[in-house]
């Protein structure tokens, strides 16, 4: 049986603790710097205040769902002490540390996964490679808005302390795009604006990149957190190639605060010149079986020693594309991407 010690009790961190609990995994602890309120199912867990007090109970991985300022430097103490990791996305705050997880865990053997939801949602594999299909270049059309407030708000002002929206919520579709075309990104600018004065004054709440590929591909996304953001399209995904277009369709996706809408799909509508096509989605799974998903691939990819490099890289590259667009936004000039 496999030791997880779950690091990080937000949100994300509470639904990884939950699909090991289901999985049948031994949950040697659970490690938060304050007590958490916990589900039923989680209350009867060892609760450790330090990363370094559960390494004490030699897990076999290590999952980090902390901020984004803390995931590189956890993940290498996890796989220093002999675990393998998974960490949230975004993997680092910078390039330097996401290549940084990337070579240490090449020296260490370990193997790691980062939190990329999306490739473990069946929707999103079949809109993937609908569009591969299609044949590029292609036009990326994508953003995520969330008009939060009350808790939700201060919850997306907690991670602005150390990430912008577009960046966190980025990387998500940066990567869709990434798997789509398989071209190496060229250059990225970006545009961002602080809607509010309870973000740090060098802080942006919306923001905009822009990334040409090599293959002459070009997309955009947009994100942006507050009460003051729109529920008007909020939820855009659409890619276009010469031979058609293919989407996600909304369905009934609720509010832009609510966490199972933004990985619902209502279905996926395939246009090509000689017509529409809808594929419908039934039976996709809400936000905690993607966690359960996801978890069961680590630990298959511990079990079967699978070859995670290309995931690791994919990673540090889409995490690049959107810390580019970040620095567009507070130099003003386009970013080059080096090859």
């Amino acid at each position: 049986m496999t030791k997880v010690l779950i690091v990080g009790l937000g949100n994300m961190g509470r639904s990884h603790a939950l699909a090991h609990h289901r999985l049948g995994s031994e949950i040697v602890g659970l490690v938060n710097r304050s007590t958490p309120t916990l589900p039923p199912e989680l209350q009867g867990y060892r609760h450790f205040t330090s990363l370094d007090e559960g390494l004490t109970t030699r897990p076999d991985l290590v999952v980090i769902a902390t901020y984004a300022d803390s995931h590189a430097d956890l993940a290498i103490r996890a796989m220093e002490a002999g675990a393998h990791v998974f960490v949230e996305k975004p993997l680092a705050t910078t390039v330097a540390d996401a290549r940084r997880v990337a070579e240490v865990a090449r020296q260490t053997g370990a193997k790691v996964v980062v939190g990329y939801i999306l490739r473990h949602h069946p929707s999103w594999q079949r809109l993937i490679a609908e569009a591969r299909a299609l044949g590029g270049p292609y036009v990326f059309r994508m953003n995520l808005n969330q008009q939060s407030q009350g808790h939700a708000w201060e919850v997306h002002k907690a991670l602005m302390r150390s990430t912008s929206p577009l960046v966190d919520c980025g990387v998500h579709y940066v990567d869709v795009m990434c798997q789509i075309t398989d071209a190496r990104p060229l250059r990225v600018q970006g545009i961002g604006l602080r809607l509010s004065d309870e973000i740090a004054p060098d802080m942006y709440n919306y923001g905009q990149l822009q990334v040409v590929f090599a293959d002459g591909s070009v997309g955009w996304y947009e994100a942006g957190w507050g009460p003051m953001m729109s529920e008007t399209a909020f939820f855009v995904k659409d890619i276009l190639s010469p031979r058609g277009a293919v989407s996600i369709v909304e369905g009934d996706k609720g509010a832009s605060a609510d966490i199972d809408g933004h990985t619902r799909v209502g279905g996926i509508l395939l246009h090509r010149p000689e017509g529409d096509r809808l594929i419908g989605m039934p039976d996709e799974p809400g936000h905690q079986g993607l966690c359960d998903a996801e978890q069961a691939f680590v630990l298959r990819a511990m079990a079967e020693d699978l070859n995670l490099d290309r995931h690791l890289a994919d990673a540090v590259r889409s995490l690049a594309i959107c810390l580019a667009a970040d620095e567009s936004i507070r130099s003003g000039q386009t970013v080059l991407l080096p090859e």
